[in-house]
This record gives structure tokens, C-alpha cells and sequence, in this order.
């Protein structure tokens, strides 16, 4: 009975882009919350050093092939085609994803292979300054991680299906999983197996966000048989669609290879504090960037295949309206509580204070790009869903490009300009601290990220005739409320500090809470005086959902 119940739970279709952003963002909360428990682990067992340096290096290559050749089958590029095959032959659909996963199975294993054989070439390219030092440890790590594009890719194969069918719930619980077998690693394996064990860990959580999804998928029934003859020629239709949006992401993945590469000449710790900022930055982008994103591509891609244009840009516009909404906030407020984020989270251990204040620094940087990298997530899915996938590559070499770029330029300043040195290091607080240079690949990347969106942003309007005017005006409503709100919390913090013992976790979390909460009511009550629409719809669609839980949420365009 439990079982059945579970499997009811997990298989239940959600429609609606509202519902489906907010399912997917509270599980993204959940998968970040076990991701910050991740790095709270790491960061206490190791602090930003050497260890840390190799652990983090060793997943460019394995990353940069999930993201280039797994994504040639990815579920951007094979949704519209299942979307359309489902429509006319639906009893197809299962029969094609089955023949694909063979398909991928094969290619992505030979290449997996021959990576795993070239690995201390190709490392020496990828993290020279790591690869010179201990580079044994590197390659081992490496190639035990060469696992995880293959399991992925198999889970997003898998996640196909699941939303096809709208089991946004299904795939909401595969990254826990993922998050949860990299703790046991550090928990169990590291301590009997050293290095590797972590690497063990990684492919065990790997292997459970596949399987989570693995009954669903192989539950469905297969009335028809496809030939593969006839999957061949499907599959060169998503090749078609795909091989543009690989390259984009390869542009993207080239830009981090690059940064870390760069990073692996510097301070030994470096790429420990650039990759510990990034990662909680990634927490506010998951839940708001990738939950809206996510949950607006399957309904783009239908309105776009069924000739609903009008449709399309509304809810392209809609889902550009939130993300907005909710990103400014989450920036000035994450700014603000930057020092008692990173202190709480991985402030234990091996990480003192020094990483610590580097590792503040590099998220305010960081933080900068939140908005503009949750909306291009959406601009770019916008693209997709219609098939273009060639816009979303010219804006991926173009945040390649200024990426890097900015940060050899502004790395260079840094090193050569003792007044740029000094003005950084007091804006940023971290002037009696080493190792700042890295402050300036964290700079740059945001910079890349900030000049691709504002070109996306631009070219979605004039290719679907998108309304910005109004995005422009709620940017300017919410901004000004976001400072308002950001001024609240540094007030609160300055009264509950002289009250309160900053140099434990309770005295951190006792300051910093309250003054987050008065900091988002704040913002709040800004808006709801200024007659904020976002705010109005988000709190008429929860009172909805709270007299009538069962119902189908609406959109935010049918609220009157």
C-alpha cells in the first residue's frame, strides 16, 4: 500500500505553468538544501586547498562531455519531436525513446572510453597548473567520474517521458538523489578510500537520478515496434536541433574550462573559492531560473508546434515577468547576508575566516549576473521550443568570448594596478586578505553572463515580437523595492549584532534570519504600495490553491 501510494505521489501529472514552476522549485529547494550540506561537508573536511582544487577540476572533462555529447539527445532538442510525434502517432513515442537510449548507450560509452585513455593529455590542457603538481591524483579522480555523463544522460533520456507526461514530481527528485549518494561519499567512502571515494560517491548519486525515473519510463507500454531505420531519421531531425544548442553549451563549458584553467595558476585554493561561491549562487538561480524555465518548455514547445503564437509570447512574457520578480530580491538580498550565508553554510572545519571572506567576496560577484543568467535560461528554452537553436549558440560564443576576455583583462588590472587592487579589496572588505585574484574570474564571468542576456533579451524581442516595455517597468518597481528591502536587512543587522554572539552558528543564524525576513517583507510591502501586478497574481493564485488544493493552478494571465 505504501508503495502504491508513493507511486501515485511521485507519478501525478501537474499542469499549469505556475504549479509546475512552484513544484519544481520546492524540490530545487530541497536538492539545493542537500547540495549546501554537500559543500558544508567538503568545505569542513578540507577548506579551500589543494584536496578541494583536484576534487573540483576533475569534473570539467566528465561535465564538459555530458553537456556536449549527451545533450546531442537532450530533452530540449527531443521534446519537440516526441511533443509532435505523440500528437499524430502516439503510440510510437516509447518505441522511439527506447531505440534512442540504445543508441546513446553505445556512442556515449565509446567516447567515455577514449577519454578515459587520453585523460592525462587532455588534463594537462584543462587544469595545467593542477596537472604539473599531482597530476596521478587528477587522472584517477578523473576517470572514475567519466561515469557520470553516461548515467546522466540515461536519466535525461528517461526525463523525456516524464515531462511528456508532465511528472514534474518524478523529476523533481532525481538531483536529491544525486545530492544524497555525493554525501555518502563523503561520509563513508572518502574515509576508507581516499580521493576516489568521493569520486564513488559522485557516481552513485549519478546512478539513482537515473533510476528514480527508470520504472515510469520502462512502465510504459510499447504497442509498436519502430525500426531503427526509422529512428535513424527522427533522430537526424533532433541532430538538426541539437548539434547548435551542443556547441552553445560546449561555449559555456569552454568559458568554465578556461576560468579554471586560469584559476589552477593561481593561490592554491582558488578554484575551491570560485567553485563554493558559484555553487551557492547556484541556489537562488535553480529555484527561480531553472523552475520557471523548466516548467515553461513543454507548453512553449506545444503552443509553438500547434501555431499559437499569441499564446507563445504571452507566456514567454509571463515566465520573463517572475523570474524578474523573483531574482532582484533574492540579489540584493544574498548581497547583503553574503558574509553570514558563507559563514553558516561552510564556515566549520578546515575553512577559516580568510576562505570565508573570499569565498562572500566571490558570491557578491557572483550575484551581480543572477537576474540576466535566470532570464537567458528562459530566453534560450524560448529559442528551442521553436526550433531555433542557432541564437542560442551565437549568444553562448558571445558569453565565451567576453568571459574570458574580461577576466584575463580585469585579472591583469588587478595584478598591475595597486589602486584598483586597493578600491576592490575595500568595496569587497577582503583588502588584508591573499589569494583575491580569483575575485576577478568571478567578476568576468558574471560580465560574460550580463552581455549575453542583454543581447538575448533584445534579439527574443524582435524575433517574436516579445513586449519588454513592461518587463522594463517592473525591472525599475522591484528594483527600487529590492533596495529598500536590502536597506531593512543591513538595519537589522547592525541592531541585533551588539545583541547576539556572531562567532557561533546560533548567533550567525540569529542575526542573519531576522534580518532576512525583514528584509523580504520589506521588499513586500514596497511593492504591494507601489501595486505591484507579479505580487497580486502570486498571492491570488496561493489564496486559490489554499480554498481549492485539488484544482489545476491557472496562469498568471487569467487573473483578473
Amino acid at each position: 500500500m505504501v508503495r502504491s501510494f508513493f507511486l501515485s505521489v511521485v507519478n501525478r501529472e501537474v499542469k499549469g505553468m505556475h504549479q509546475a514552476a512552484y513544484v519544481l522549485a520546492g524540490f530545487a529547494l530541497g536538492s539545493q538544501a542537500l547540495a549546501l550540506i554537500r559543500d558544508r561537508l567538503l568545505a569542513s573536511a578540507f577548506g579551500a586547498g589543494h584536496t578541494l582544487d583536484i576534487y573540483y577540476a576533475a569534473f570539467r572533462m566528465p561535465d564538459f562531455l555530458f553537456a556536449t555529447v549527451a545533450s546531442l539527445l537532450s530533452l530540449y532538442a527531443l521534446l519537440p519531436v516526441l511533443s509532435r510525434l505523440e500528437s499524430r502517432h502516439p503510440s510510437l513515442v516509447i518505441a522511439l525513446l527506447r531505440n534512442t537510449l540504445l543508441v546513446f548507450f553505445v556512442g556515449m560509452g565509446a567516447v567515455a572510453a577514449a577519454a578515459f585513455v587520453l585523460a592525462p593529455q587532455i588534463l594537462a590542457l584543462i587544469a595545467p597548473g593542477i596537472a604539473h603538481s599531482d597530476a596521478d591524483s587528477l587522472v584517477a579522480l578523473t576517470r572514475i567520474l567519466l561515469l557520470q555523463p553516461i548515467l546522466l544522460g540515461i536519466s535525461n533520456l528517461f526525463a523525456n517521458l516524464t515531462q511528456l507526461r508532465h511528472r514534474f514530481l518524478l523529476y523533481s527528485i532525481s538531483p536529491l538523489l544525486y545530492n544524497l549518494g555525493i554525501i555518502a561519499g563523503i561520509l563513508f567512502l572518502y574515509p576508507r578510500m581516499g580521493l576516489v571515494g568521493l569520486g564513488w560517491g559522485v557516481v552513485i548519486g549519478a546512478a539513482l537520478h537515473a533510476l528514480v525515473q527508470a520504472p515510469f519510463f520502462f512502465a510504459e507500454k510499447r504497442e509498436h515496434k519502430l525500426p531503427m531505420g526509422e529512428t535513424f531519421k527522427l533522430l537526424r531531425e533532433v541532430l538538426t536541433l541539437s548539434v547548435p544548442r551542443t556547441l552553445s553549451l560546449a561555449a559555456n563549458q569552454l568559458t568554465l574550462l578556461g576560468i579554471i584553467a586560469i584559476a589552477s595558476f593561481l593561490s592554491v585554493g582558488s578554484i575551491s573559492i570560485f567553485t563554493f561561491a558559484s555553487n551557492l549562487q547556484a541556489v537562488p538561480l535553480t529555484i527561480i531560473g531553472v523552475s520557471y524555465s523548466v516548467a515553461a518548455f513543454p507548453t512553449l514547445s506545444r503552443f509553438f508546434a500547434a501555431g499559437h503564437r499569441d499564446e507563445f509570447v504571452r507566456h514567454i512574457e509571463t515566465a520573463l515577468r517572475h523570474v524578474i520578480f523573483w531574482s532582484l530580491p533574492a540579489t540584493v538580498l544574498v548581497i547583503v547576508l553574503r558574509a553570514y550565508i558563507v559563514r553558516a553554510i561552510l564556515g566549520a572545519g578546515a575553512f577559516n575566516w580568510s576562505d570565508t571572506r573570499l569565498t562572500a567576496a566571490a558570491l557578491a560577484l557572483f550575484m551581480l549576473a543572477l537576474v540576466t543568467q535566470a532570464l537567458f535560461l528562459l530566453v534560450a528554452r524560448a529559442y528551442y521550443a521553436a526550433g531555433n537553436t542557432r541564437t542560442p549558440l551565437i549568444l553562448g560564443v558571445v558569453d565565451i568570448i567576453v568571459s574570458i576576455a574580461s577576466s584575463l583583462l580585469l585579472l591583469w588590472s588587478f595584478e598591475n594596478n595597486q589602486l584598483f587592487q586597493s578600491f576592490v579589496g575595500a568595496l569587497l572588505r577582503v583588502s588584508d586578505v591573499p589569494g583575491t585574484s580569483v575575485l576577478m574570474l568571478a567578476l568576468g564571468d558574471s560580465i560574460g553572463s550580463i552581455v549575453q542576456c542583454l543581447l538575448g533579451v533584445i534579439l527574443l524581442a524582435r524575433d517574436f515580437s516579445v513586449p519588454v516595455r513592461g518587463v522594463g517597468r517592473l525591472f525599475f518597481q522591484t528594483f527600487c523595492a529590492s533596495v529598500i528591502g536590502g536597506a531593512c536587512t543591513y538595519a537589522t543587522l547592525l541592531f541585533f549584532g551588539p545583541l547576539v554572539d556572531t562567532t557561533t552558528l546560533v548567533g550567525i543564524v540569529s542575526q542573519g534570519v531576522p534580518a532576512g525576513i525583514v528584509g523580504l517583507l520589506s521588499t513586500a510591502g514596497v511593492l504591494w504600495i507601489l501595486g505591484s501586478q507579479e505580487l497580486k497574481e502570486i498571492l491570488g493564485a496561493l489564496s486559490r490553491h489554499l480554498r481549492t488544493p485539488n484544482r489545476v493552478a491557472v496562469e498568471p494571465t487569467d487573473v483578473s
